[in-house]
């Protein structure tokens, strides 16, 4: 394939609105679309599908063109988001960075490990940005917790909820748990040191539930569940250490702080409580948003390809334990 740009990337800043393009524009890739379309610092020049129909119904709502092929895309654009399915991320934003492009695609990066060291190479290859949709990096909450993290000793996550079509071509853990698995790796400053897991399939021929104890060498203790066998929707985060409780509710935008206190008068006699709730806001927006100024002024990405394979790599091992408690 021609190469559209021949020389590195600069970094220096656009004046021109950047040339974008969507692959893949079912459930999150029409979200996609959107949020480029209504960017004044970007021009969707087209979205590309397998599924024509799909392709042209979206193009049309937003105002671009429609590729049946993606590869024609890319001839056209300087940027690209992936949302295809999960097992052809390889193949796609392998082409996309041939072709001299800045890519953001959903997670997980790959399928496989070496297929996320591949794009890796690639990226670094023709110095082009890979940046990776662990979308609740953008959330509020989420944000002031890291903040706030000092020491963890023990973590706690549920990830709930109904059973949907999409995403089931790949276990829970790397549909679901790999959002809180990424959270525990920029959290906890040690390497992992045992990892105990179980999973069981209910309708779908992968993994529906799983759960996760991660051992780190400080002592630390992750102990995480998703599922999407749910009745109920759960989306919490709990995190303790030395002298403080922190907890984000991602449905009700809630970020909950416990300290220790002397003095302090409350529901628990010794300890300050702070709820702070936050309002709703389009994480998605703030993710393509980052993702276009980092490609426009050459900052780096804030998910960067490096940190989807670190994650990529906890789930993989998490469903090896779960194949090897089966034995």
């Amino acid at each position: 394939m021609k190469k559209l740009f021949d020389q590195p990337f600069s970094g220096s800043f656009m004046s021109t609105p950047l040339k974008v393009g969507v692959v893949g524009v079912g459930y999150l890739g029409r979200f996609h679309a959107e949020k480029y379309a209504g960017l004044p610092e970007t021009r969707l020049v087209g979205v590309a599908d397998l599924a024509w129909e799909r392709a042209r119904d979206v193009a049309r709502a937003f105002g671009t063109q429609a590729f049946a092929e993606y590869r024609r895309l890319f001839a056209e654009v300087e940027a690209v988001s992936v949302a295809v399915n999960t097992r052809d991320h390889h193949l796609v934003v392998r082409e996309a960075l041939d072709a001299g492009l800045h890519v953001l695609v959903e997670k997980p990066i790959a399928s496989t490990v070496a297929e996320a060291d591949d794009l890796l190479r690639m990226a670094q290859k023709y110095d082009r940005l890979l940046m990776v949709g662990h979308l609740e990096r953008f959330n509020r909450a989420m944000a002031e917790l890291r903040a706030l993290t000092t020491t963890p000793r023990f973590i706690e996550s549920h990830r709930l909820g109904f059973f949907k079509e999409r995403g089931t071509d790949v276990d829970v853990v790397l549909d679901l748990m790999i959002h809180d698995l990424d959270h525990v790796l920029s959290l906890v400053d040690s390497p992992i040191k045992e990892i105990r897991a179980a999973g069981i399939s209910v309708l779908t021929s992968t993994v529906d539930l799983a759960n996760a104890r991660l051992e780190f060498a400080d002592g630390c203790i992750a102990n995480l569940t998703a599922s999407r066998m749910s009745l109920k929707s759960m989306r919490r985060f709990r995190l303790f250490q030395p002298d403080t409780y922190l907890a984000v509710d991602f449905e009700a935008q809630e970020l909950t702080v416990a300290r220790r206190r002397q003095g302090a008068i409350g529901l628990i006699p010794g300890v300050a409580l702070d709820i702070k709730k936050f309002p709703q806001e389009d994480v998605l927006l703030k993710e393509i948003q980052a993702f276009v100024h980092s490609v426009r002024n050459g900052a780096p990405v804030p998910v960067s390809g490096a940190e989807g394979r670190t994650a990529l790599k906890l789930a993989i091992d998490i469903i090896a334990a779960m194949r090897q408690a089966k034995v």
